[in-house]
């Protein structure tokens, strides 16, 4: 669609909006008339309202706009074909071309403009900081959005997301519900590291327990994004780190409330190292 209509302006975006929502309004509709060179965008009728505001200008009396308007946005033309011969005769008393009435009779549902202008409005601003302020965006858009982020897969450059990608393109149909979560959420972070961005390590004591922070250096993911530490652990070990570092790995078991599990994930993952086992010291360290 945005092929097709080369958008350059709000009113455009919106109109799109409207054509993308609606049910006969666009297929074999108003896409063949701008293909077919009848009309431009900015003749079609797009949202509900386009066909009030237009009828009223040419001269139609506002209260049959309305009607003609009401008929046409409940898809009611292909319903009540007797009804509709009626609006048909009084847009053709007013001169209205017959391209408009016949795309009038296809529309089986019509998008209210006031909710395709607030869609546009939302998407204007979440592009906004996709472009200018990226690092926000993506920290953002995987907080919120990302149920299927993979530190492991994700945070060690392109070519390990590169990869998960082609294993779950081999897998074709047999890929898994989770498979094809994660192929969504690897295409925005391969996007991420094209554009230069990166994610720095998850630091025990810096990352938050659920959200992506950030930094001057990067991005830097949340404890619960490394593969099999839960949000619960997670936020146990923000609570239990507010009290100051802790003193060992048994130490944190204790304060944080994790088990040996946890501790084996942080491990593996290289939050603990450094770390000593227990708070005794030993006479041959």
């Amino acid at each position: 669609m945005l092929v097709d209509t080369r958008p350059k302006t709000f009113d455009e975006l919106i109109r799109i909006s409207g054509l993308s929502h609606g049910t006969d309004v666009w297929l074999n509709n108003a896409q063949s008339l701008i293909e077919e060179g009848t009309i431009k965008l900015e003749d079609a009728i797009c949202c509900r309202d386009d066909i009030m505001i237009y009828l009223i200008k040419e001269g139609l009396p506002p209260q049959k706009a309305f009607k003609i308007m009401e008929f046409v946005r409940k898809g009611k033309p292909s319903k009540d074909p007797e009804g509709w011969k009626k609006h048909e005769e009084t847009m053709r008393e007013y001169n209205i071309p017959e391209w408009y009435i016949g795309s009038c009779k296809k529309i089986k549902y019509m998008f209210p403009k006031a909710h395709a202008a607030a869609y546009v409005t939302n998407a204007f601003r979440i592009a906004w900081f996709k472009v200018h302020i990226p690092k926000a965006y993506y920290a953002a858009y995987f907080t919120i959005r990302a149920d299927a982020f993979d530190s492991d897969i994700m945070c060690h450059g392109v070519e390990r997301v590169k990869n998960k990608m082609k294993e779950i393109e081999l897998a074709g149909k047999a890929a898994t519900k989770k498979d094809q979560d994660t192929y969504g959420v690897l295409e925005i972070v391969l996007e991420m590291y094209e554009r230069g961005l990166k994610f720095l390590p998850i630091n025990l004591y810096e990352s938050d327990a659920v959200k992506f922070k950030v930094e001057e250096e990067g991005i830097l993911p949340p404890l619960n994004s490394i593969p099999g530490l839960g949000t619960v652990a997670a936020q146990g070990i923000q609570d239990a780190r507010k009290d100051g570092e802790f003193m060992s790995i048994d130490d944190m078991k204790i304060r944080a409330k994790v088990g040996k599990s946890v501790v084996e994930i942080l491990t593996n993952a290289g939050c603990l190292d450094g770390m000593s086992q227990s708070n005794q010291m030993s006479l041959f360290a």
